[in-house]
């Protein structure tokens, strides 16, 4: 039963992946988030249990695979497809479909990732939850549309953001971009613990602490800040 307990982490993960996907059929962006982002805690702990506990496997590192392609691959990609059906003109409903790109290369980046020896204590490449998270942000703002506050501290117009945000032409291009950094070759540092103490995770933990910051200070809009901070800090250690 012990060495179970991982694969029971990691299918729920899939099974948040699977509501995520519904709600997001549904146009019910925020539930949608509050799903991908439960199954990103529960992708967070499920490889740690397996260290703790003793018992990898290979039948866990595929099934992993497998419930990410769902909840960070499909999910998102389903979270952009409805808001181009919402914010597309008639007559160009057909462009909705561009936001299948993003499943398609999160599952090549999943697969590459098992076979990759490279990516064995880092990562080439956006990794699928740092993507998810990113469009499960974008689903809430569009979702409240300015109409409540997503930050503590009113720092800028969001009626303005949202504004911005809600053009198909720039979700469109998004979509592409975020897409393709899931499979481009940008060396990023891996954010799963292998331990807790600070010596073997000072990276990780200044990570997690601006992150927290920023949270406070930004709310949901923090999140894309935060992928481009990881970027941008995944390449500064490289260099150092």
């Amino acid at each position: 039963m012990k060495k179970q307990i991982p694969n029971i982490i990691t299918l729920s993960n899939l099974i948040c992946g699977c509501i995520a996907v519904w709600q997001a059929l549904e146009g019910h962006f925020i539930y949608s988030a509050i799903f991908i982002f439960l199954g990103a805690f529960f992708d967070f702990f499920d490889g740690m249990t397996a260290r703790l506990l003793k018992v990898q496997s290979a039948i866990g590192k595929e099934l992993d695979s497998l419930s990410d392609v769902v909840t960070f691959g499909v999910a998102p990609g389903f979270i952009a497809f409805r808001m181009l059906e919402l914010l597309l003109p008639e007559g160009l409903e057909w462009a909705r479909f561009i936001a299948f790109i993003m499943p398609a290369l999160s599952s090549y980046r999943l697969a590459k990732f098992n076979l990759d020896e490279r990516q064995t204590s880092s990562f080439i490449g956006l990794p699928t939850p740092a993507n998810a998270m990113v469009w499960a942000a974008y689903g809430i703002i569009i979702a409240v549309g300015g109409t409540t506050s997503l930050t503590l501290f009113p720092i800028f117009d969001e009626n303005g953001i949202v504004a911005v945000m809600s053009n198909p032409i720039l979700l469109s291009v998004l979509v592409v971009v975020f897409s393709v950094a899931l499979v481009a070759e940008i060396p990023l540092f891996a954010l799963k613990f292998k331990n807790f103490l600070w010596t073997d995770n000072k990276q990780r933990y200044l990570f997690l602490i601006i992150d927290a910051i920023l949270l406070l200070l930004l709310g949901v809009y923090a999140v894309p800040v935060i992928i481009l901070f990881y970027v941008v800090l995944s390449m500064l250690v490289r260099k150092v």
